[in-house]
């Protein structure tokens, strides 16, 4: 199993092993039941994911040709309108592209601000990098929206402008479209994650992007191969990006379940610490005696080994809100 000096109150690098939400059968270990019977709020995915309609025999059968990985990368352009002097690389999700960025410039320093999601800081950290929260570093990685306060960045606000790669993950960003920073992926150096499987609530499609530098993008996509992304998640990412109006109505439900739950979540004794509409991040009296009053009736959250008192949840399926109101209640 892979050590890493993991998370201490920055968020950063002490000796914990990488913590995540989900381990769901864990939670099924302690707490009894079947799967189907548990609502997994521990992560940040759409409980109400893009629709997959039936699909030609061939995205199965053939291997995925130019012409599809073209229309998914030109739907990708104008979903996002990256901007033409960009490059654009789909991926089999955005952890494939992760642990090979650090890879591409030559190692020295990188500052990830924390807390974070931590996978960033273990993909550096295995390649002989040195990761820190604050100070002067070759590179920067931030998460915008970060997860899981859902700090938003700006361009001037950036921790180190100088910096030689810059790495801005948006993995969270469709919710809100118009804080996007996809113009700076103009800039010499920077790259700009995009993940498929939070907004569209797809995460088992495993489709990720990468925009930006194209010179980074170049070598990433020698690293990758050819036919990374299978004919399934070609076909149904570019219906996807091409369905602006399902993304227009998702966006107002996410916004409008997300004040629901806050409003539960406050009746109930917690504080709302931030977020975004796909998860809320709250404030209790302690984290992990809410997330086994929770369990007990087997609705799975997620705790912060940095923090006792911070308590996430994603938001309930349509069916779910019944239960979570009980179980909160």
């Amino acid at each position: 199993m892979l050590r890493n000096r993991y998370r201490g109150k920055s968020g950063l690098l002490t000796n914990h092993k990488r913590d995540h939400g989900g381990g769901l059968d864990a939670a099924i270990a302690q707490y009894g039941g079947s799967r189907i019977a548990w609502i997994d709020l521990s992560t940040g995915i759409n409980p109400h994911p893009y629709p997959v309609s039936h699909m030609p025999a061939d995205v199965w059968t053939a291997l995925p040709d130019k012409g599809a990985n073209t229309r998914l990368t030109n739907a990708a352009r104008a979903f996002w309108q990256i901007p033409d002097q960009a490059a654009v690389l789909a991926a089999p999700g955005a952890s494939a592209i992760i642990v090979q960025i650090p890879q591409l410039v030559p190692r020295g320093t990188v500052r990830i601000p924390g807390p974070t999601y931590n996978e960033h800081a273990a993909a550096f950290t295995v390649q002989g990098w040195r990761t820190i929260d604050t100070g002067t570093a070759t590179a920067q990685v931030v998460v915008h929206p970060n997860n899981p306060d859902g700090k938003i960045w700006a361009p001037d606000t950036l921790p180190n402008p100088a910096a030689s790669l810059t790495v801005i993950d948006e993995s969270f960003c469709d919710i809100a479209p118009d804080h996007s920073l996809v113009g700076q992926s103009v800039q010499p150096g920077t790259l700009i994650l995009k993940s498929f499987g939070k907004f569209w609530g797809l995460a088992g499609m495993r489709l990720g992007f990468i925009v930006g530098d194209p010179a980074l993008v170049a070598r990433l996509a020698d690293t990758l191969g050819p036919w990374a992304v299978s004919g399934p998640a070609l076909h149904i990412g570019t219906a996807a990006l091409t369905d602006q109006q399902w993304a227009t109505e998702t966006r107002a439900r996410l916004s409008q379940d997300a004040t629901r739950l806050d409003t539960l979540m406050q009746a109930a004794g917690a504080n709302v610490v931030g977020g975004t509409p796909l998860f809320r991040l709250y404030e209790v009296d302690d984290a992990t005696r809410w997330q086994h009053r929770l369990a007990t009736h087997h609705i799975w959250s997620r705790t912060f080994p940095y923090n006792p008192r911070w308590l996430r949840l994603g938001l309930p399926h349509a069916l779910h809100w019944p239960r979570v109101t009980a179980a909160l209640s």
